[in-house]
């Protein structure tokens, strides 16, 4: 790597220059099966024709105005979301991070607008993930991303998933709203049971707190469901995108009921590249393919093919790995070697996997996969196993 770049990444020594489908090249020749997808962002694979034409097509015509006017193309965007989700109205920015900076300036507004200033705290949970910014690492609040980024951000307070007590403790007049993901990614792809997010819907209610569900890793039929929380029922306040809703183009979005977002009124926030002309065109693409019938209960379909692979793997070699956790096609595999060990092993093989918190090794597949590429995937993990397991 070039010493003109920052060395903020320990990068692995290969450099890709094209995809397909599943599959990713490198500038040696080299092939390999994509299940880590740029970190769940190339939801619908490498080089999709429908999101490469569109595109090509908004890039030929205008690529860039401000919000200072109207966007057609993101006011569609913003029309399809909120006609399939929980949500009233969506504000565009170019990333994950960015969503969450959004949702957490909104909590804030809306009890501001509510003659309550002082509640601006926010509860989140041990072992999140919710960016890289000041605020957002203050709301992950683990010590690996905060070292020498002090002192913290205020506002943010962390309790135990599931550990009422201690929630009902953080509790108090300062606090504005909670704050989870459906599934704890980068923490282990740890799933938030359904009963848990009901009984956070109900705290909320019963407190007068703002339910903020972080969707960057797994919205966007990531897990079945168009968004993850559908699957407990619940309806949160607000809830943010990033990674998939562009298929590879950067876009992020932060979308919220209307009673949510009411102080968010002309000049409290804004973005300049947020939902351009060429962002919704992106996201308009990938909305199209996932919003195609039959798309999303094949992610069902395909994510319960690929667990039910992955707990064969694991009983038959547990010695190296024992157990499989996650949703649809998010899950994660713990391991009883470093995951790093295994995370190399796989690449050895020709299939890009990556890790994630507590020693486990991330499956991230495009959504669009086909029963074949799990065959693929499954002998390369096989093989690593026996590898290790001797």
């Amino acid at each position: 790597m070039t010493a003109a770049v920052m060395p903020t990444y320990g990068r692995i020594d290969i450099a890709f220059e094209r995809g397909e489908g599943a599959y990713m090249y490198d500038t040696k020749g080299g092939k390999y099966l994509d299940f880590a997808t740029g970190l769940a962002v190339l939801c619908v694979g490498h080089s999709h024709p429908h999101v490469v034409a569109e595109i090509q097509k908004q890039a030929a015509t205008l690529m860039h105005t401000s919000n200072l006017y109207n966007i057609p193309g993101q006011e569609r965007l913003a029309e399809r979301l909120v006609a399939n989700s929980f949500a009233d109205t969506v504000f565009f920015c170019n990333s994950g991070a960015e969503a969450n900076e959004c949702a957490l300036k909104m909590v804030r507004r809306y009890h501001h607008t509510n003659g309550n200033p002082e509640r601006y705290r926010v509860i989140t949970f041990n072992d999140c993930f919710h960016g890289r910014t000041f605020a957002t690492i203050a709301a992950t609040g683990t010590e690996k991303i905060l070292d020498g980024f002090g002192p913290k951000m205020d506002g943010f307070d962390h309790v135990p998933v599931g550990d009422w007590a201690a929630l009902d403790a953080a509790i108090g007049p300062n606090t504005a709203a909670i704050m989870i993901e459906p599934i704890q990614a980068e923490g282990g792809v740890m799933v938030v049971a359904d009963e848990v997010m009901v009984k956070l819907r109900q705290v909320c209610d019963d407190k007068g707190l703002l339910l903020i569900v972080d969707e960057v890793q797994t919205g966007m039929g990531r897990t079945g469901k168009l968004l993850a929380h559908e699957w407990s029922g619940v309806m949160p306040d607000v809830a943010t995108l990033g990674k998939g809703i562009g298929g590879g183009f950067p876009i992020g979005a932060c979308m919220a009921t209307a009673e949510a977002a009411k102080g968010m009124v002309a000049g409290t926030h804004g973005s300049t590249y947020g939902g351009n002309p060429l962002a919704a065109a992106a996201g308009n693409a990938v909305l199209d393919i996932i919003l195609e019938k039959g798309f999303i209960e094949n992610v069902q379909r395909l994510g319960d093919l690929l667990r039910a692979r992955l707990e064969d793997v694991c009983q038959r070699n547990d010695a190296v790995v024992e157990e499989v956790r996650g949703r649809g096609l998010l899950l994660g595999i713990k391991c009883k070697f470093p995951n790093m060990d295994l995370v190399t092993a796989m690449r050895g093989k020709g299939v890009l996997v990556p890790p994630a918190g507590d020693n486990v090794l991330r499956m991230l597949p495009p959504l669009n996969i086909e029963e074949a590429h799990i065959d693929e995937a499954i002998t390369a993990l096989e093989d690593v196993c026996r590898d290790l397991g001797q």
